[in-house]
């Protein structure tokens, strides 16, 4: 009885249709009043890339299905492989081949570092908030331990320490107009402290 004749979905872009066909288990041809709206919806998040999902069927013959998914957040460096991460540190899926970084790259292992790896993903937070990472081409961040949680970006290494990263990044953005002004090539900057800044120059290796 009214079996179904579409299987339609909108607000993916991550997953195809035939993905999500396959992880929600629904066929063309099975009846449309049997179909179980709670087992699909279950199924379907079941899927680290979906975040929500509405199932709707539409007399006489189609399936509806509304996904929200899961935005990437970051990339975790695990012993140099690199894996999309949503928000809260959730692995999504491994990046393949020879993929150039777009996303902020956390260096940890949440299994034995989970206090860095949880300061880390505050950090990427404020950044985002700050437009750190729309404005840099390259942050890397190594979180091993969050009292020494430091990032690299474009080039230049700033140690952050745990907490408080929203005021440590706008300090961070007038010492860098302080030193594009001063035009010093820069070895780290440290601003771990609330009450002091390092900045620490470059040292030419050249020899004389």
């Amino acid at each position: 009885v009214c079996p179904v004749k579409h299987i339609v979905f909108t607000g993916n872009k991550h997953l195809t249709d035939d993905e999500l066909k396959a992880i929600a288990g629904v066929h063309l041809g099975e009846s449309l009043i049997a179909i179980s709206n709670k087992k699909i919806s279950q199924d379907l998040l079941k899927s680290p890339w979906i975040n929500s999902v509405n199932v709707r069927k539409e007399f006489p013959d189609t399936l509806a299905m509304t996904i929200r998914e899961t935005e990437p957040f970051a990339l975790l460096n695990l012993n140099d492989r690199l894996f999309l991460i949503d928000e809260n540190g959730k692995i999504l899926e491994e990046l393949q081949g020879n993929s150039v970084p777009f996303l902020p790259v956390i260096t940890s292992d949440p299994a034995k570092e989970n206090k860095g790896f949880a300061e880390a993903l505050n950090l990427v937070k404020a950044m985002n908030t700050k437009g750190f990472t729309s404005e840099r081409e390259q942050i890397e961040i190594t979180a091993h331990n969050p009292h020494e949680i430091s990032a690299r970006l474009d080039g230049t290494v700033v140690k952050l320490g745990a907490g408080g990263y929203e005021a440590k990044l706008e300090r961070l953005i007038r010492l860098e107009e302080d030193i594009q002004n001063m035009g010093i090539p820069v070895d780290y900057i440290d601003i771990r402290f609330e009450n002091r800044s390092i900045v620490k120059p470059a040292v030419n290796k050249e020899a004389p």
